[in-house]
């Protein structure tokens, strides 16, 4: 690292930079490869942050490394500072995405992942090269990913309440129903009662939730379905349901990926919500080229998503 001005405490403010990194990379080797330091160099320079901080800021946990509490609570911070000092010495809006260095985190669906990540990557690569992302699937319990940088960019149905968080909503999406070829439910009109009184049905939910909409609109009607667990994702249920007789649920621009299993995708005969999506980003990257550019890549994705699944299967409406 080149050498920088120092705080008047004396910290060398480059140091930022190398603390950002590291807590990207949760990794000395991979820091001292972004940096383009030695292994060497990186832990020394590790070894001057834990100075400076007071903390070992990175941990061994099995064979990798892993943030403290004290480095979780200023990572985000750490990266705001470093993206604004970078913005600060940026020669504008208009920078070339090429020379960019960066790696982007996407929080949502593993359905996101599956349908959209082979032409995110594939665009990276033809228009930002330096540029890597990674997907995260969503946890059981809501977490501050964007506020705490653990995520760059959060896609789906966001249903933050984080007041300073960026929310712009794509469209709105649909469930349909989603069976083996040849399943009995498919032959005959499908009307709620068919629907209901089916052998059993297998809920999505990364909360465990046994019930959901579905249930809701059949309470309506005085009916109830059997339903005989649940899995944490979409993509996961696809499996269990090509090997069973059992009645899944998938989101409309999910339908690829039933479609790649030879799976078959129907309406469910009752009035459910519609499921808003969109993306969430903290405002510390509103004015970041780069995180600007995996913005409206993914927005093309989402609300094009609909033209390139045409003939698989029933669109998102708008």
């Amino acid at each position: 690292m080149t050498q920088s001005a120092a705080s008047p405490a004396g910290l060398d403010l480059n140091l930022l930079v190398a603390l950002d990194v590291l807590l990207e990379e949760e990794s000395v080797q991979g820091a001292a490869r972004r940096l383009h330091l030695s292994e060497p160099a990186m832990s020394r320079t590790l070894g001057r942050i834990r100075r400076a901080l007071g903390d070992p800021v990175l941990v061994r946990a099995g064979r990798r490394m892993v943030p403290t509490p004290h480095a979780l609570a200023v990572r985000a911070e750490v990266s705001a500072v470093v993206e604004r000092a970078r913005a600060l010495f940026a020669p504008g809006r208009d920078a070339d995405l090429r020379t960019v260095s960066r790696t982007f985190t996407i929080v949502g669906s593993d359905t996101i992942a599956g349908t959209h990540a082979a032409v995110l990557f594939a665009r990276a690569a033809a228009e930002a090269p330096g540029i890597r992302i990674r997907f995260l699937g969503e946890a059981h319990v809501d977490l501050p990913y964007l506020r705490q940088g653990t995520a760059d960019l959060e896609v789906g149905a966001i249903d933050t309440t984080a007041p300073e968080v960026r929310v712009e909503q794509l469209h709105e999406d649909r469930m349909l129903g989603v069976v083996r070829s040849g399943h009995p439910l498919l032959a005959g009109e499908l009307t709620p009662e068919r629907y209901a009184a089916a052998a059993g049905h297998l809920n999505v939910s990364r909360r465990g939730r046994l019930h959901g909409p579905v249930d809701a609109a059949l309470a309506e009607l005085g009916l109830e379905r059997r339903v005989v667990g649940t899995v944490g994702t979409f993509p996961a249920s696809l499996f269990v349901l090509r090997d069973s007789d059992l009645i899944g649920l998938i989101t409309s621009w999910g339908v690829p990926l039933a479609t790649a299993l030879g799976l078959t995708t129907f309406e469910v005969p009752l009035p459910l919500p519609p499921i808003p999506i969109g993306l969430a980003w903290h405002p510390r990257h509103d004015a970041d080229p780069a995180h600007a550019w995996l913005r409206n890549c993914v927005r093309e994705l989402m609300t094009g998503a609909s033209g390139a699944a045409a003939g698989a299967g029933p669109q998102p409406f708008i």
